[in-house]
Order: structure tokens, then C-alpha cells, then sequence
């Protein structure tokens, strides 16, 4: 059943719903591919010009535009919105705000305003219901410092929310995803599994004991970006989501014309996620990912690694890739945010087809 009903302590029947019942993929495994994605947008850019002042759009994949106010500072704006890919209403909510301001913090500045984007089946679920997902959202918000200041609503056949998203940033500190060098060493702040663990907990076979361990980094906010921003010699930036670590680094390589190799062993997993592999748990996210960028990526050999490295993410870590000179300066600001940071691998020199050495 999709519903049930329940007595809360004030004696009132309330409704509880199984979010994830009502969607047919989870979070930013919703995804369109990388493949379908650049078939997608590539028409459009053959015939855009794009404005001076538009100093980032579509041509870098970057995790959001960023307009040049002329005043030394831009205007960042992004959205991000998906179907329930955990059972509570507002956790959902919750993680839905997390991973649509995480644009903003993975581009270096600070959020300042967020307007919310609800689809709901309202033949299906009550407003009350909807009204604890927006909940969700808006908690979020007040922990970014943010009004949720409004939105846009429709019926849909299935529950939809995340954010529309504004932020402001010093030009000088603005971090993209395509300013990487040779030699520079890369960072992640989140582990690997979240998509695994959320696909598991939809199909009904995740362990009790490990329900909240997906939903406890989904809602940690990627906060550390508008400090990293402020170090020089963080080259480049961004938030690991529905392409997963392959996909997002792979963006980052080819917006640099760099490679990268990857220290598969010093990459940070859910230990509890590698479970789950094994019982087939794998979104189909993650399966159209691997699908999309295999011919770049050279495993080592090892094909067991290629489904963690693609796993679809919603709400993951930061992507950094830094200076070596600035890397003790930047171990120095993940350690005080109190992130579990891993140093994952280099970017190198591009050369063959392989944009991706996995050691």
C-alpha cells in the first residue's frame, strides 16, 4: 500500500506516505544521460550568441549560469528538481533544497535567494503532504541563510520538488568546472554509494539499520565552496550529482583539455553500498552513465569498479582540483568544516582517448 493512517500524539489521524511508491526513478538519478543530454542541447548552441555578459552557460556543462553585474560581482542562478528518492515527505523536501543550492556553493558564492518548483499528483496525495515536502525545503533554506521566496506549482502524475536558485559572487573568487591544469590534485568531500543505498530503499530490501545513512550526507550542505573559492590556487570546482564521479570529472577534463588518474583505493565509498552492488541494487542512472562515457575511461583492467564510479549521486560531495601548493590550505578548510575528505588522484596531461586512468 501507498498510504496509511496513523495517530499522532494530539489524538489526530494523520497520513503516512511511502514517497518513493509514487516515482519511477529516485533523486538525480532522474537524470537524462550525458549521451542524450549533448544531443539535446547541441542544436541550440550552433545557432546561440552568447552575450559578453554571460560569462558562463550551457558551452562548459557548469553547475549553473553566472551573469556579469558589472560591478565586480555575478549573479548566479541554477535550478535543480527531481521525484522522491526517500519515503519521508519532508526529508525529502530537505535533501531536495540541499542539492539544488550546492550550485551555487560549487560555483564559490553565496546563496540569496531560492523560489520553490512543486509537481504534484493531486489525485493521488493531499496538499498536506505537499505542504510538508515545501516544509522541507524551507528549513533548508533558513540553514543556508535564504527566504524561500515563492514558486510555481502544477499537477503531475508524479511528486516533484527542488529549487530555483540565485547567488551572488566576487568574480575574482568565481570557480568553474573547466580551469584545471596538469599536476593538480583532486579532492572529493562526500563519499560514493548515495545511489545505491536510495535505490535499495526504494525496491524495500535496505537494512533498518541503514536508512539514514544516504539521507545524512544528502543533507549536508556543500558549504566549504564559497570558502575554497577564496584560495587562488583552487583551479576548479563542482558538485558530484547525477553523472556521478565519472561523469563530473570527466567535465572537468575536457572543459580543461586535461586527463586525470584516479587512486581508485583512496576514493571514498559508503562501506554499506558495496553490499548492495552485489544484490543487484544499481540505479539505472548509474547504468546509463557507464553507458555514455566507457570509451574515456580506462578501468585499470577492473570492471567491478566501473558501477561505484558511475553511481548516480544526488546531493554528493565537492569536486575540487587545486594547485599542489594549495593543497595544504585547502586540507586546512575541509578539515575545519568537518568533512570526510579524500585526496582521490592528479589531473595529468591529456594524451590518447582515455580522458580517465582509474589506478
Amino acid at each position: 500500500m501507498h498510504k496509511t493512517r496513523s495517530i499522532n500524539p494530539s489524538g489526530e489521524s494523520e497520513e503516512i506516505v511511502r514517497m518513493t511508491s509514487y516515482s519511477h526513478g529516485a533523486g538525480c538519478g532522474c537524470k537524462l544521460s550525458p549521451r542524450i543530454l549533448e544531443d539535446v542541447l547541441r542544436q541550440g548552441e550552433t545557432a546561440e550568441k552568447k552575450p559578453a555578459s554571460l560569462l558562463v552557460g550551457n558551452d562548459s556543462r557548469d553547475d549553473a549560469a553566472v551573469y556579469d553585474l558589472g560591478d565586480g560581482r555575478g549573479l548566479i542562478c541554477t535550478t535543480d528538481f527531481f521525484l522522491p528518492l526517500v519515503d519521508d515527505p519532508f526529508d525529502f523536501g530537505c535533501i531536495a533544497a540541499t542539492n539544488a543550492i550546492s550550485d551555487v556553493y560549487a560555483m564559490g558564492g553565496t546563496p540569496t535567494l531560492a523560489i520553490a518548483i512543486l509537481g504534484w499528483p493531486i489525485d493521488k496525495l493531499s496538499p498536506a503532504v505537499a505542504n510538508r515536502v515545501v516544509e522541507g525545503g524551507r528549513a533548508v533554506c533558513a540553514a543556508a541563510g535564504i527566504p524561500l521566496a515563492g514558486g510555481h506549482s502544477i499537477d503531475n502524475p508524479e511528486p516533484l520538488f527542488g529549487l530555483a536558485v540565485n547567488g551572488l559572487v566576487d568574480l575574482k573568487n568565481l570557480k568553474r568546472n573547466d580551469g584545471a591544469a596538469p599536476g593538480n590534485r583532486l579532492y572529493l568531500t562526500k563519499p560514493l554509494g548515495i545511489g545505491i543505498l536510495t535505490t535499495a530503499g526504494k525496491n524495500g530490501v535496505l537494512n533498518a539499520g541503514h536508512r539514514n545513512i544516504a539521507s545524512d550526507l544528502m543533507l549536508l550542505l556543500n558549504k566549504a565552496g564559497q570558502i575554497l573559492a577564496r584560495i587562488p590556487g583552487v583551479r576548479a570546482m563542482t558538485d558530484v550529482t547525477g553523472f556521478g564521479l565519472l561523469g563530473h570529472l570527466l567535465e572537468i577534463c575536457r572543459g580543461s583539455g586535461v586527463a586525470a588518474e584516479l587512486d581508485f583505493d583512496a576514493v571514498p565509498v559508503i562501506p554499506e553500498a558495496l553490499e548492495y552492488i552485489g544484490a543487484g541494487q544499481i540505479p539505472g542512472g548509474t547504468k546509463r552513465n557507464w553507458s555514455s562515457f566507457k570509451a574515456h575511461v580506462d578501468l585499470g583492467g577492473k570492471d567491478s569498479r566501473r558501477t561505484i564510479l558511475s553511481d548516480a549521486q544526488t546531493s554528493g560531495g565537492l569536486l575540487i582540483a587545486c594547485d599542489e601548493e594549495s593543497s595544504r590550505e585547502v586540507e586546512s578548510v575541509l578539515k575545519e568544516e568537518g568533512l570526510n575528505w579524500k585526496s582521490i588522484g592528479r589531473t595529468i596531461s591529456q594524451e590518447g582517448p582515455a580522458l580517465i586512468r582509474v589506478i
